[in-house]
């Protein structure tokens, strides 16, 4: 019972508002592409080995999507950015346990990589419904570029990073690597406002002032912080870690899977006028102004919170 009481825990306010979206919502609907490319399917068959070469294929994979005007990519132009700025930080020795740390980014890789093949190969089975909402969503053209990018880091994030965590260990010296997990929100942080430009001037050509759109829909988009969500996948990897024998692996990676499915389909309808997101939508094509939009939702969002 000691560790189906740990497990239990790991379901805070933030969990339970996440299991009603994903209990309302419907995962299945979000389909993968009718025949598979190819050239998208080369980068991620195969497993990722060293972080070099995952970095490398994955920005190959990201520029493919980007010229085929694929969404996917919006993603990636976070993820692959923040996977560099982490290697470099091993590189420089700002990490205890490089070795560690190098097994953490590839197994953390191989998660996405997965995921995406089995999207782009049409084996749904495969994909969990964190990733199958993300890229379905974000290949439709309904979605704004703050929607695909926060889609993806929360599949990433809430669902991958704790698997990826137990099956790289934990132990032995667990204090100090779970110092280097914690090391990397830090540069995390100061990636912010270089993503944010990077998302405005790759994806929406309209956005030139990058804080008065994301800063606005920051708050009604994301379920969870990328920091918050960090910490919540080390406390299930200790439980999957500590506790390896049923039911607790099984309810903690439900717990993962509900989780961030809900995540992902809060993300996808967020409280405002679906007028103002299509507007939104023009201001990232450069085709209207943001300066009476911005007005219109601070008002939205100034009534959410009387």
């Amino acid at each position: 019972m000691g560790g189906y009481s740990e497990a239990v825990r790991l379901v805070g306010g933030t969990e339970l508002r996440a299991f009603m979206h994903a209990v309302r919502g419907e995962p299945e609907r979000f389909e993968p592409p009718e025949s598979s490319d190819p050239r998208l399917v080369d980068p991620v068959d195969g497993a990722f080995e060293t972080v070099e070469g995952a970095t490398r294929r994955l920005e190959t994979l990201e520029s493919r999507l980007r010229e085929r005007g694929d969404r996917r990519a919006v993603f990636l132009t976070i993820y692959v950015r923040m996977t560099r700025e982490v290697h470099d930080g091993i590189a420089s020795g700002r990490f205890t346990d490089p070795e560690w740390m190098r097994r953490y980014l590839v197994t953390f890789a191989n998660y996405y990589r997965r995921a995406f093949l089995a999207f782009e190969t049409g084996d749904v089975a495969a994909v969990p419904d964190p990733w199958r909402v993300a890229f379905g969503a974000s290949m439709h053209d309904e979605t704004l570029v703050v929607q695909d990018a926060f889609l993806g880091v929360n599949a990433h994030i809430n669902y991958d990073l704790a698997l990826a965590l137990a099956d790289v260990g934990l132990d032995p010296d667990r204090a100090a690597k779970r110092t280097d997990h914690l090391a990397i929100d830090d540069i995390l942080a100061g990636l912010v406002d270089a993503q944010q430009t990077a998302l405005a001037r790759l994806y929406a050509p309209g956005v030139h002032d990058v804080d008065a759109l994301f800063g606005r829909l920051d708050e009604s988009l994301t379920l969870r912080s990328m920091i918050e969500g960090r910490a919540q996948a080390w406390r299930v990897a200790v439980v999957r870690t500590d506790f390896d024998t049923p039911p607790v692996p099984g309810f903690a990676k439900w717990v993962l899977r509900t989780t961030a499915t809900g995540g992902a389909l809060f993300v996808l309808s967020p409280q405002l006028d679906p007028a103002v997101l299509a507007q939104l939508r023009a201001v990232e094509r450069d085709d209207t102004s943001l300066d009476g939009l911005l007005t219109r939702l601070d008002e939205q969002l100034d009534a959410r919170h009387r």
